[in-house]
């Protein structure tokens, strides 16, 4: 017996009826937590190196604080992992020995006994791995500057690197802008190094298999690669020779070094705006010297304190600050679920972001488009120097949503920024142009494989996704060149990488988003072929859950849980190919509709989001809110409409 139609169109009001009410909770919510002058800023959380690192800058410096290293502790406790004993680059991860070494040098520092359970489990962990001088260079580095393991065993990095013409191997203008402000700073100490001043002589001498002193197995090739090989040859010669290095060079460098980092400071937001160049550049003026009232030095402490997390009696290290993404993503969002320019917390928002707009800077970037005018948006507060590309892209189409002719000016200043910033392949980097120096990811320091910055499809798609909004064609050479660098960039199995977000699912989300953006034929075999895929990946309970561990070739299937965030992209990319109407849409909603939540605020517990594949995660609280609100409203605006997939470029 076959049900009546209207009893059909019962059922599917009431869903909808039902969704709407989520989406209206979360809407609310979403305002609750805006800041008073308009934006959204929420908390991004990485692994336990970042708070440990805080630490161990605190005991580098002689200047141990005991409240908030206990606060940092506690924190540093609870994520440790019982299923291996050490911690993991992200939640429910796997051991990572760089990460451990250093959460439990951080943890003897505050006073933790050695023989306590968590420690000897951590201990046990990290010996039954190789001990800790099979950690990453970063940690080693970090080692050598408190004495615990020789300066042999870190690269060779010189300051007078950065007196090399352009066209030398090795230029810091060819390297990544995360890589240039944490080096710059790191070459200082490298050359210096000097000695912590670790007030209360902590070792882990424990964690290693034989002495530190007596271990010569520290610099391998990272990538196995012949040249890493040639490049570990030409670092054993460095350090032979490095002792009859002039002087006077020598101090000439490390002015050069200082000349880079003056303007870059960036006021109490930081070298780079990130945790890394941040504390690289408080040790390096404290080798060099500064005053602790030095006007350098304190503004570059400070910045440090504002990354902090304190909740009740435990605090966490932020990597960095994400307000303009946040703003940009819950902006968008928030329109898709009916907030306008009639609402003046909305009309705040966006003020706020064309306020943050970098109009008179030109940042690093200028080295390859000398003449282009500034008009990006940094992802942090500020951060002049470095402003992002995917971040441009999305605060200038949800601009152009809001209302096209009161940000005119800005819109345009950030076409022409994008337009500028493309690459020779088509595609767009995050903060850099044509950054595919390859040759790069040889040299010792690179072991962690995330030195450059080149085009990726996540970026790229969102550029397109805002160049097609504000009225570009298919014609155009700017988009078709984008057209076909996606094209060239889908996997095998139709996804798409996801260089800034849990991985294929973001990926193809952004892809789909910005074909059908600029008015791709999304009936094409390739479009469909993505569309199966993400069908393929959705999970029994409705929702989608890639693990972070699937930037291993071998592991990128693999899943754990389904979350808010990706099922949101998932089910944002089915509607972007205009598949609205289908089960795995139908599914993906009731997850969202039915998941876990408080107010807004969807529960997430495992990491969504990298910094670096394989190296480094974050979690970014924020994507458990407005993803899901966004995914939730699009899919009533659609379904009260004729329309089947968003007119919006993402």
């Amino acid at each position: 017996m076959s049900v009546p139609k209207t009893k059909s169109i019962d059922i599917a009001n009431d869903q909808l009826s039902r969704v709407e009410a989520v989406v209206a909770e979360s809407r609310q919510w979403m305002l609750d937590q805006q800041q008073d002058d308009g934006h959204w800023a929420f908390e991004l959380e990485a692994d336990a190196t970042i708070p440990a690192e805080y630490i161990m800058l605190n005991h580098y410096l002689g200047e141990p604080n005991d409240e908030i290293e206990q606060k940092l502790a506690i924190y540093l406790r609870r994520i440790q992992e019982d299923k291996h004993g050490g911690w993991p680059l992200y939640h429910d991860g796997d051991f990572n020995i760089s990460a451990s070494v250093k959460a439990y040098y951080a943890l003897k520092m505050t006073g933790d006994d050695p023989d306590a359970p968590h420690m000897r489990q951590a201990r046990e962990a990290i010996l039954a791995h190789g001990g800790a001088a099979k950690a990453n260079v970063f940690t080693r580095i970090a080692l050598a500057l408190f004495g615990q393991v020789p300066w042999r065993g870190v690269p060779v990095m010189r300051p007078e690197a950065l007196l090399m013409p352009k066209w030398a191997p090795f230029h810091i203008d060819k390297v990544s802008y995360w890589s240039r402000t944490v080096m710059v700073p790191l070459l200082i100490l490298a050359v210096l190094k000097p000695k912590a001043k670790n007030p209360r002589n902590i070792n882990i001498d424990e964690l290693f298999l034989k002495p530190a002193n007596d271990e010569h197995g520290y610099m391998v090739n990272p990538t196995g690669h012949w040249m890493g090989s040639l490049f570990l040859g030409i670092d054993r010669l460095t350090r032979i020779f490095e002792p009859l290095f002039p002087s006077g060079i020598e101090k000439k460098a490390i002015k050069r070094a200082l000349d880079f980092i003056g303007p870059r400071l960036n006021g109490e937001d930081g070298l780079g705006a990130i945790f890394p160049a941040m504390a690289n550049t408080v040790m390096a003026f404290d080798a060099l010297g500064y005053e602790r009232d030095h006007p350098d030095y304190v503004i570059a402490r400070d910045s440090i304190d504002k990354l902090l997390i304190f909740q009740g009696d435990e605090a966490y290290c932020q990597p960095c600050l994400s307000p303009v993404w946040d703003t940009a993503l819950g902006g968008h969002a928030m329109m898709e679920a009916g907030v306008d320019m009639a609402e003046r917390a909305f009309v705040a928002a966006t003020d706020w972001l064309a306020n943050e707009q970098i109009l008179d800077v030109e940042g690093d970037w200028i080295v390859k488009r000398p003449g282009l005018r500034p008009g990006g948006w940094a992802f942090q507060y500020k951060n002049d120097y470095y402003p992002d590309v995917d971040d441009t892209a999305a605060v200038g189409a949800l601009l152009h949503r809001a209302d096209p002719e009161r940000y005119k000016e800005s819109i345009s200043r950030a076409e022409e920024w994008i337009i500028g910033m493309q690459s020779d392949n088509g595609g767009w980097g995050a903060f850099d142009i044509d950054n595919e120096h390859f040759v790069l990811q040889h040299i010792p320091f690179a072991d962690h494989g995330a030195l450059l910055d080149p085009p990726t499809s996540d970026v790229s798609a969102r550029c397109l996704s805002f160049l097609a909004q504000i009225g570009h064609k298919k014609d155009n050479s700017i988009i078709a060149l984008g057209i076909e660098y996606l094209k060239n960039e889908q996997e095998q199995d139709g996804s798409w990488f996801g260089r800034w977000g849990n991985n294929y699912v973001y990926g193809t989300w952004s892809v789909l988003c910005a074909l059908n953006a600029v008015g791709e034929d999304m009936s094409a075999d390739y479009v469909q072929r993505a569309v199966e895929w993400i069908k393929g990946k959705q999970q029994a309970d409705g929702g989608w859950g890639e693990d972070c561990a699937s930037y291993w070739q071998h592991r990128r299937d693999e899943v754990k849980v389904s979350t808010p965030s990706q099922t949101s992209w998932a089910v944002l990319a089915l509607m972007a190919a205009g598949e609205t109407d289908c089960e795995s849409v139908q599914e993906g909603i009731n997850f969202l509709t039915e998941a876990p939540r408080d107010g807004g605020d969807w529960h997430e517990e495992y990491f969504n989001a990298v910094g670096f594949p394989r190296v480094f995660y974050l979690r970014y609280h924020g994507y458990s809110a407005y993803f899901p609100l966004w995914t939730l409203a699009r899919y009533v605006n659609l379904s009260r409409s004729n329309e089947r997939s968003p007119k919006f470029g993402m």
